[in-house]
């Protein structure tokens, strides 16, 4: 076993342990992802010749896209090409925003990886009102990044924000809107 796969079977079990509630345990799995994520990003970067200077951005998109994404990973295949996917998918996305068409390899496990689609747990209407629970600007940015899958970067232009407000701004709404799901269930 690898160093690379003894690391990714730790994160795998953090996020299970996290998917059923133990918040310390997502607190781990995010402290281990991050170095993990970053090297992934570095060596990404510089194959397609990006500037080193967008680095912890690619960080933290990877890292905003498994928190909002984690409950797509399936628990009984291996969470390193996952990972590696949302990684490359926020690579990719960086590309583009310099206009350069490069082809990011793709490991063998490539298709284990790749989230199927699958059915909101929550009907249409009752959506809507968990929405209605946080203020109009939260609302915008949750519809923008986390429905329509505009970046951060777009969001932030249209709103005349800087990224980091939106940033703060949808972890904030993703936690107010957790509480109110919360209280849906109960």
């Amino acid at each position: 076993m690898t160093d690379f796969d003894a690391q990714t079977d730790a994160l795998g079990v953090l996020l299970q342990q996290a998917n059923a509630g133990d918040a310390a345990a997502y607190r781990r799995f995010l402290e281990r992802l991050a170095p993990l994520v970053r090297s992934m990003a570095r060596r990404g970067i510089g194959r397609i010749g990006t500037p080193m200077a967008d680095l912890e951005d690619a960080v933290q998109e990877t890292l905003l896209a498994v928190h909002l994404k984690r409950h797509t990973w399936r628990e009984d295949q291996p969470i390193g090409p996952w990972i590696g996917a949302i990684t490359r998918y926020k690579l990719i996305d960086l590309a583009r925003k310099y206009g350069r068409r490069k082809e990011i390899e793709l490991d063998d496990n490539f298709e284990q990886a790749v989230p199927e689609p699958e059915e909101p747990s929550l009907p249409e209407p009752e959506m809507h009102r968990l929405l209605e629970t946080v203020s109009e600007t939260q609302r915008m940015i949750v519809r923008s990044i986390s429905i329509k899958g505009v970046s951060i970067r777009e969001v932030a232009g249209t709103m005349n924000m800087t990224e980091g407000a939106v940033r703060v701004a949808l972890h904030r709404a993703l936690k107010a809107l957790a509480v109110a799901y919360r209280r849906l269930e109960t």
